[in-house]
């Protein structure tokens, strides 16, 4: 199932998430729902969450 961020303006400007088998994390365009998505795993989306809260958004 995919979610979507609360904080989402719901003009499909963002990115929506969802958790597969295996503990893998899926991300995907919310505007390209048909598009291909970025598989993490655990540890990485951990690291990745982490470098976007010290780093911010580029």
């Amino acid at each position: 199932m995919w979610r979507r961020s609360s904080r989402s303006t719901g003009m499909n400007n963002c990115v929506e998430t969802a958790v597969l088998s295996g503990g893998l994390l899926a991300v995907r365009d919310s505007k390209r729902t048909d598009g291909p998505a970025v598989l993490f795993t655990g540890p990485a989306w951990n690291g990745f969450l982490a470098c976007v809260r010290a780093y911010g958004p580029a």
